[in-house]
């Protein structure tokens, strides 16, 4: 094999793995909702993510790991980082679905941020209460 094919497939490869399918890692039937602090935001590629610290049943905090669309996808539904950021250290309420392995990891549906604005990750709808 040529060495520029198969750098192209390893490339091609790699990028693969690195996306999944949001069914493959989640389990769209446990439907979730988590109220908590918001704590980080990463806006980066394949998909965004948030973290979030929330107390669990036994009341101790949790910290979750949420993920979503990817950039690019909020930049067309004309939503952006600062949207995310400007509620670092606020309480939010995300609706979402858990992962299948049971860990704090989930896939964010819908976000409400402390003002009320509401943004509906599904149909990528931003709205206000």
């Amino acid at each position: 094999m040529k060495p520029k094919l198969f750098c192209a497939l390893l490339a091609v490869a790699t990028l693969l793995s690195a996306h999944h399918s949001t069914s493959a890692e989640f389990d769209m039937t446990k439907k979730m909702t988590l109220s908590g602090k918001l704590t980080k935001v990463d806006w980066i590629n394949p998909h965004i993510a948030v973290e979030v610290e929330a107390k669990g049943a036994d009341g101790k905090v949790e910290s979750w790991r949420m993920e979503s669309s990817p950039p690019a996808w909020f930049k067309r539904v004309g939503v952006n980082r600062s949207d995310f950021t400007r509620a670092l250290g606020q309480n939010v309420t995300i609706e979402g679905v858990r992962a299948k392995n049971g860990t704090l990891y989930g896939y964010m549906q819908k976000v409400t941020f402390a003002d009320g604005v509401v943004l509906e990750l599904v149909s990528g709808n931003p709205t206000e209460k």
